[in-house]
């Protein structure tokens, strides 16, 4: 032995330890004329696990000890108050007691070799908090068996801190993981076999019934979630009642309700923003009529409802429906050009050419009454059947159609596709299965757009005379493959996606700029003000032009559209999300079948990840493809992995 270190051996399996002398406390002295054994167990100690407990004084007898030792406040040698316990003073008893006075018990302190009675006081101290440990940890065992049994939970029977742990793992299956897990609750997670990633802990919650298995985290905390205050709504009641009044401007409108219009849209459209109308007049000449809702009648600039659907910027388009930027009774209502219903609307009329182009044009405040309502599928069969007292449609699918050659000649692209869409029929939550729905680029379709797109030409032509601050959009001139590379290409998707992947986003500015896949100098979206805030704001522009007051500057006007650029970003960003989770709803529903797909291009060739078409379901989709895949070449899809909860679609394309 070193002078200031021991040689040991540990315990009954004389595991050997060098340890400093000061950390050694002396219990008893080895006496005897042999050398000392050399593990507890040997003669004379003795010492076992068994022997230790056979000699362990009873818990009365510590309680007596503790009742004596109140009056002795400095305590007693270790040996001396192995005595008074257990009336021995051997080593087994002695480190039998030491053993126990170092345990969970609450009556004594061992400080060096002395051993003192804890006050009453700290006694009742030292159980209290043992008793609150204990309740914790049969708290935190029936948290984590919770966990584990994966049953929907009552939260009235949860603690405080067991609900805020929920919350928090809510806010990570929301994606937000910034604040960590703390241990407590990694370790329940871990007892309950979950991982701490954001697709279980959505399994988790789902189970523990805390989470949608259809919720959308770009949802949570947004205008759309938190819906229309009660104040709002409120206001929305009261223009309910003014609508059927007459209001500023009312007197100065054209009155074309007696005019035959129809307005065409999807079959569970209620927020309709335009209707059609052509008019011969009697000089022979032919009219396209474009009207457009005017919710500028009824909401005032910088009013409650109308900074509201400035922090919306756009209504949001989600699988399962609508969610509008005005309140339903509104945008439903008085403000939609509704069969049978005087509206107030702005008209523009336009005059083409024999060539398409446009000869003259008019805009101006309206009211109108549309004759119909339409869906597409209606209007497609009078545009094809064209009956003698139902011609107006047929003759403008025509009109229509010359200005959509006129706008080929100018170099407009022509990309329309049938495109696939995942609907959320009835009720998800009750596990009705969502529906793939198509939309075909039919003769009305394509006339309602081309009417939609003269509209945003003409008042855009207007705005660049008048040297009017517009939201105008443009689109940068964009090199297109070589003719003969394009030719070589199937026609149809694979050849839209090879232009596609030349042409630039599109750009909202306040000066006029020319598009180039529409083939106009110019174009201002404005024919969806009850849906599209920006066109509502163009809609005022050209009102302050009518009655010559002072337009918003462009300056003013490029503030404002940088302001809805933000609300309009997370509009698409959410709508994006949805229509994934449904697809992969959707795709999870069908994992089983096979479709026939055509390889587009390479997305990441070192991945072998390609994009393709699939005309069965009017989709192009990321996959899995075969290494050397080429534009046109015929693959079959297959699921190969999906799970909604963890926003995962995994598509494999084989040969």
């Amino acid at each position: 032995m070193a002078s200031n270190k021991a040689s040991l051996a540990i315990g009954t399996s004389a595991r050997q330890q060098i340890q400093p002398l000061r950390q050694l406390l002396l219990l008893t002295a080895f006496s005897g004329e042999c050398d000392p054994p050399q593990r507890l167990s040997q003669a004379p100690w003795s010492i076992s696990d068994d022997a230790l407990t056979a000699v362990l004084p009873s818990r009365s007898d510590f309680a007596a000890a503790w009742i004596l030792m109140q009056a002795e406040p400095q305590g007693l040698q270790l040996s001396d108050w192995v005595d008074l316990v257990s009336s021995r003073r051997d080593g087994l008893a002695i480190a039998s007691c030491w053993r126990w006075c170092l345990g969970p018990q609450t009556l004594f302190r061992l400080r060096q070799n002395l051993v003192e009675a804890r006050p009453l006081t700290d006694l009742r101290r030292l159980r209290r908090e043992r008793r609150l440990r204990v309740l914790q940890e049969q708290a935190e065992m029936r948290w984590q068996q919770q966990l584990l049994d994966r049953q929907p939970l009552d939260l009235q029977l949860l603690s405080a801190e067991q609900r805020q742990q929920l919350e928090l793992l809510v806010d990570w299956a929301g994606g937000e993981c910034t604040t960590p897990l703390p241990l407590p609750l990694r370790q329940a997670l871990q007892a309950a076999k979950v991982t701490a990633d954001t697709g279980s802990i959505r399994h988790l919650l789902v189970d523990l019934g805390q989470w949608q298995a259809h919720n959308l985290p770009s949802l949570r905390a947004t205008v759309w979630e938190q819906g229309f205050s009660a104040d709002l709504l409120a206001e929305a009641e009261r223009l309910l009642v003014s609508a059927e009044t007459e209001l500023p401007g009312d007197a100065e409108r054209l009155d074309l309700s007696g005019q035959r219009s129809v307005t065409i849209d999807d079959a569970d459209t209620c927020d309709i923003d335009d209707g059609l109308a052509l008019e011969t007049t009697p000089a022979g000449q032919v009219k396209i009529w474009i009207h457009v809702a005017d919710p500028g009648r009824l909401i005032a600039l910088d009013s409650p409802l109308d900074l509201e659907a400035r922090r919306r910027g756009s209504s949001l388009y989600l699988a399962s429906g609508i969610l509008p930027m005005f309140p339903e009774a509104l945008a439903t209502g008085p403000m939609s050009l509704r069969a049978g219903h005087r509206s107030a609307a702005w008209s523009i009329w336009v005059e083409l050419d024999d060539d398409g182009a446009v000869k003259a044009s008019g805009l101006q405040r309206s009211w109108v009454k549309p004759t119909y309502r339409l869906s597409y599928g209606d209007a497609d069969d009078l545009i094809d059947l064209a009956p003698p007292q139902e011609r107006d449609l047929a003759d403008l699918h025509g009109l229509l159609l010359r200005r959509r050659q006129w706008r080929v000649r100018q170099g407009a692209l022509l990309l329309d596709q049938p495109e696939g869409r995942i609907r959320a029929q009835g009720d998800a939550a009750q596990g009705d299965a969502p529906q793939l729905e198509i939309t075909e680029p039919s003769p009305a379709r394509l006339m309602v757009a081309e009417a939609m797109i003269l509209a945003g030409a003409v008042v855009a032509g207007l705005g660049q005379e008048q040297a009017l601050a517009l939201p105008y959009r443009s689109q940068l001139t964009a090199t297109l493959p070589p003719e003969a590379e394009l030719a070589a290409l199937p026609a149809g998707p694979v050849r839209h996606c090879a232009i596609k992947r030349c042409l630039s986003r599109g750009h909202t500015g306040t000066e006029p700029s020319p598009h180039f896949s529409l083939g106009l100098p110019a174009y201002v979206q404005v024919t969806s003000p009850i849906r599209r805030y920006a066109d509502l704001v163009a809609q005022r522009q050209l009102l302050a032009l009518q009655q010559g007051s002072q337009p918003m500057v462009a300056t003013d006007l490029a503030a404002l559209l940088s302001d809805l650029d933000g609300p309009l970003k997370q509009g698409m960003q959410i709508s994006r999300e949805d229509q994934r989770h449904w697809q992969q709803v959707w795709f999870a529903a069908h994992g089983s079948q096979h479709w026939q797909a055509c390889f587009l291009r390479w997305l990441r060739p070192q991945d072998r990840l390609g994009l393709v078409h699939v005309d069965a379901l009017a989709m192009d989709l990321a996959a899995e493809c075969p290494a050397g895949s080429d534009p046109g070449d015929l693959l079959q899809l297959r699921v190969q992995a999906v799970d909604p909860l963890r926003d995962q679609l995994r598509l494999q394309a084989t040969g």
